[in-house]
């Protein structure tokens, strides 16, 4: 696949979430959380059950497909590095449905487990 990665890098999806989709640990939570919007933009449920802590996960995540991923924004990162233990990652993700576009804004966290980063839970704040 040589299409540009729906995270919002720039880079192409075979360099970019595709390895991560593959089985490739994230080297950072921002990383993590750019590759669980790809997975949720492709419709790789799979993938997003697999990086949700087992302690805050669902018994399982749907796709939906009425919805259509169609921009994410990373607004700010704290810690999540590759010394960190824990993370943070406010977002703006886009999307559009049949009755016209719509915006999700999340501060996530992410703990470090096993060695691999994995998404605990967040909150949704209203958009505009």
């Amino acid at each position: 696949m040589t299409e540009d990665c729906p995270c919002g890098t720039g880079q192409a999806y075979s360099a970019c979430c595709g390895p991560l989709h593959d089985g490739q640990a994230a080297a950072t939570a921002e990383q993590l959380m750019r590759s669980r919007y790809s997975a949720y933009a492709l419709g790789r449920t799979d993938y997003v059950f697999r990086t949700w802590h087992p302690r805050t996960r669902p018994d399982e995540v749907e796709n939906d497909t009425t919805l259509t991923w169609e921009r994410l924004e990373v607004l700010r990162s704290q810690g999540g590095g590759a010394d960190d233990l824990v993370g943070v990652v406010e977002f703006r993700a886009r999307y559009r449905t049949s009755v016209g576009a719509g915006a999700m804004h999340e501060t996530s966290r992410f703990e470090r487990r096993a060695g691999r980063w994995v998404y605990v839970d967040g909150d949704v704040e209203p958009t505009s």
